[in-house]
């Protein structure tokens, strides 16, 4: 018979939300009170040096105005449009491929994962070699006679941005491809064995059994791909730093310059709360559009 005490604090409905009070307070410290002071900080002037002082909307007001901000914006919604679906889609045909038992599978898979646990700043630095005018890609599009001149990757407008997309989709490819694995690894066998029997080919299976049952793990890549393009930061800083003539210029590199270039923190947390709004909305957006498609 246990003693009267244990039972007690085995059966206290308390107890639970005892042992989450630490992860309460790390969360309340480092996201909640910095999000709540990035709110008010939005109604001041606040620069760093003087004292915040309230001003209403004027630093949203600025941001309407501002064309710096609706290129950004424009940057960055591009970014999204074209990493996304690259992103969404690519990762469950890559998944696909390593879905097999086959000599040496678990090699290949942590080398398609291996620039994922790689730092973005490594990344970027690498890339940004890579994408010399003198760099090893142009030097193998030049011996392959694909072109006669160097390409100005990251010196052209027309190219910078693209070429930093490639980085992130590069980065980010084999995280999304263990989740979709995760994912058909729970498909049930049998299915694909029917499927089979009846002579359904290989792209038919793709379509009809993998991409519909695999529907839950594309909600999460993505919502999870969208948040990641619009808060695109690491190799935009490091591989062009918004330019040339900030063409490669995001919201969250702009929010950056405002807040530690320009010393505008209520500006900078203006934005701010505007990037977490827009984000908020087109991860609601997704989320609505694969629950009506399920």
């Amino acid at each position: 018979m246990k003693p009267a005490s244990s039972t007690r604090i085995v059966g206290n409905p308390l107890i639970p939300y005892v042992f989450l009070i630490p992860a309460c307070v790390v969360l309340a410290t480092f996201v909640l009170y910095p999000a709540l002071k990035a709110i008010y900080l939005s109604f001041t002037n606040f620069n760093m040096i003087r004292q915040a002082e309230f001003v209403g909307f004027a630093n949203y007001l600025n941001v309407w105005r501002d064309p710096f901000f609706w290129a950004a914006l424009k940057n960055t919604l591009l970014y999204m449009v074209v990493v996304v679906p690259v992103l969404v889609i690519a990762p469950i045909f890559l998944a696909a491929l390593v879905n097999k038992h086959i000599p040496g599978i678990t090699f290949i898979r942590a080398a398609i994962y291996l620039p994922v646990i790689t730092s973005l700043v490594i990344s970027g630095l690498i890339w940004k070699w890579v994408y010399e005018e003198q760099g090893i890609l142009n030097y193998v599009l030049l011996a392959s006679g694909l072109t006669t001149d160097p390409v100005a990757f990251l010196t052209d407008p027309a190219n910078a941005l693209y070429s930093v997309m490639a980085v992130t989709i590069w980065s980010g490819m084999g995280y999304y491809m263990v989740i979709y694995l995760a994912g058909l690894q729970s498909i049930p066998r049998h299915l694909y064995e029917v499927a089979e029997v009846e002579g359904v080919s290989a792209w038919q299976q793709m379509i009809h059994i993998t991409i519909p049952l695999l529907r839950p793990s594309i909600a999460v890549v993505t919502v999870m791909s969208s948040i990641a393009a619009m808060k695109v930061f690491e190799e935009v800083y490091v591989m062009t730093q918004g330019g040339p003539m900030d063409s490669t210029k995001t919201l969250v590199y702009y929010l950056y310059e405002s807040a530690f270039s320009e010393f505008e923190m209520g500006y900078a947390s203006a934005i701010g709360v505007v990037l977490f709004l827009l984000t908020l909305v087109f991860s609601l957006i997704n989320l609505r559009f694969l629950r009506e498609k399920a």
